[in-house]
Formats: structure tokens, C-alpha cells, sequence
């Protein structure tokens, strides 16, 4: 017997556990009062729909709203329009891309990175929470398993890989 195919029965018999984690992972995530708690937490009032963007844009900026449309999953038009918004609450700035000058970019501003860092405090204060029990090498594992998942999952899947059995 091959080990593609040992290894193949292995990854069907943990994938429902897998993926159940991953679902109440995104599920506890995307609750508003969790939303809601860390903008709390980080002295913001900013809308619970504003604040990922302002992320991202922080994160990956500058961006064009395109891209950051389809990192977030929403709509191009409905993006254009929040991004529109952190920009004038200061938050970010448009501006002509480096590239392609047709393409608007968003850059995040002091006052916005101001705002991620508070944010970033409150993310690190909830964290401390829940991580406060656990081991120094099972939280190592984790980031660095979390880090391979990421990694595996952004890259494009190779179709014989979908259909493998």
C-alpha cells in the first residue's frame, strides 16, 4: 500500500474534526459582541463593519479597494464606499497607486495607526484571557501549525489535488 494512500485515509478520517474547529473558530470570530467587546476594549467607536478594512489597510496597505474587496469577501461597490468613510474620519487616505496610477490605494494615516495599535492592545489583552493556562510549547505548536495552515490555504490548490482520493 502506498503512503499517499495511508496518508490520503488519515487526512479523510480528521478532516470532519478540522473542519467543525475551523467553522466554530469563524463562527466565535464573526460575533458581533466580540466585535463589539474589542472596540471596546480598545476605546474605539468605530463601526463594527469599518474596523477589519482599517486593518487590512494597515496590514497590507497601501491597497487598492479592489484587493481589499476580495480579501474581506464584500462587495467592491459597498468597500469603496466604507473605505470612503474611514477616509473621513481620518482614518485612512486615498491615493493614486505606485504602479498603476489609474488604481486607488489606501494608506493608513497616524491617527488610524493609532487606532490599529489600540486595537492590537485589546487583541493582545483578550488573548493573554484565553491563553492563560496553556503551555509555552502548546502555544508554540499552535502558532506554528496556525502558520503552516495559512500558508497551505493561500496558495492556489492544484486541481489533481482536489479530486485526489
Amino acid at each position: 500500500m502506498s503512503t499517499k494512500k495511508v496518508q490520503n485515509a488519515h487526512i479523510k478520517a480528521v478532516f470532519p474534526s478540522l473542519h467543525a474547529s475551523l467553522l466554530e473558530i469563524v463562527t466565535v470570530m464573526n460575533r458581533p459582541e466580540r466585535d463589539e467587546e474589542l472596540l471596546e476594549l480598545a476605546g474605539l467607536t468605530l463601526e463594527r463593519a469599518l474596523f477589519p478594512l482599517l486593518v487590512f489597510v494597515e496590514r497590507k496597505g497601501p491597497i487598492g479597494v479592489v484587493d481589499l474587496a476580495g480579501r474581506v469577501g464584500r462587495d467592491y461597490s459597498t468597500v469603496s464606499r466604507q473605505v470612503a468613510r474611514l477616509e473621513e474620519l481620518g482614518l485612512v487616505e486615498r491615493r493614486a497607486g505606485s504602479v498603476d496610477k489609474r488604481v486607488r490605494e489606501a494608506i493608513i494615516t497616524p491617527r488610524g495607526k493609532s487606532a490599529t495599535d489600540a486595537l492590537d492592545a485589546a487583541r493582545e489583552t483578550m488573548a493573554l484571557d484565553l491563553f492563560h493556562d496553556w503551555s509555552r510549547e502548546d502555544l508554540d505548536e499552535l502558532v506554528r501549525l496556525m502558520r503552516k495552515l495559512a500558508e497551505g490555504m493561500a496558495k492556489e490548490p492544484a486541481r489533481s489535488n482536489l479530486s485526489a482520493s
